[in-house]
């Protein structure tokens, strides 16, 4: 078993793998404040409430982090837990991507495990969301070669950004609108965001695919995708394993 952490952050989804199979996730707030103690407990009852014993049934561990601030945290609470070093997705690590950046070291490791996870079980060309935090787009070419994306603000964060100029809007909710067209000023928001968000991926997957000259395959992950996807027009598979699966084979290849 491979227990695989990905540190985004707003959250860390744990999880456990045996080959492409994840056999369960959790997901845990990112906060730089906790110590290695308190991180150690928290993966532990995670794994415990699965039926999974931390040493005896794991053989590895692999990490991707956005966080550097939480990287030394994480690695010791792992250690702590498992008697075994974790393997952080940087640089130096194989990937089985040849990145086409103008440099790759820049690269976040929650994209570059995505694209793994995606390429090992979609055709090339691939377009991969993931909706955090921030919302990114990451470009696969036909030839599985890594070629840049997209950043840009999560649908969380324009919220606030709103919500924090205006007094009067204060305490909406991000929930899935009713309709395109709000009869209120807390269902016009809402629609705006998920809706301007669904419009904003459609168009941005057009302007890819040109650019590209073929169609792609598009994926989808993130916790914010499955309130986004449905009102997408073009056909985007979601699959919330992606970065685990990343995560998991990236440490095959690092053995």
């Amino acid at each position: 078993m491979i227990l695989a952490v990905d540190v985004g952050n707003t959250n860390i989804v744990l999880g456990a793998m045996e080959g492409k199979e994840v056999l369960f996730t959790e997901r845990l707030s990112t906060d730089r404040s906790k110590t290695e103690l308190e991180y150690a407990i928290l993966f532990r009852t995670a794994l415990e409430l699965h039926g999974r014993q931390v040493v005896g049934q794991s053989t590895g561990r692999s990490s991707g982090s956005v966080v550097p601030q939480v990287n030394r945290m994480l690695a010791a609470a792992i250690r702590k837990i498992s008697g075994v070093r974790a393997r952080i997705v940087g640089p130096g690590i194989r990937t089985g991507l040849n990145i086409r950046m103008d440099d790759p070291t820049e690269v976040g490791a929650d994209l570059i495990a995505g694209a793994v996870g995606a390429a090992a079980v979609y055709p090339c060309p691939l377009i991969v969301i993931d909706m955090g935090t921030a919302t990114t787009l990451t470009v696969v070419d036909a030839n599985g070669d890594f070629t840049g994306g997209m950043i840009l603000p999560g649908m969380l964060v324009s919220l606030q950004s709103l919500i924090s100029e205006a007094a009067m809007l204060q305490g909406i909710s991000l929930e899935v609108p009713k309709r395109v067209v709000g009869r209120n000023t807390t269902e016009a928001i809402r629609s705006g965001i998920l809706n301007g968000q669904a419009a904003m991926m459609d168009g941005l997957i057009d302007r890819i695919t040109a650019e590209l000259g073929t169609d792609a395959t598009v994926v989808a992950t993130g916790g914010l995708a499955k309130a986004v996807i449905p009102n997408c027009r073009h056909e985007i598979h979601q699959d919330d394993d992606l970065v685990l699966r990343g995560l998991g084979l990236i440490y095959e290849k690092n053995r």
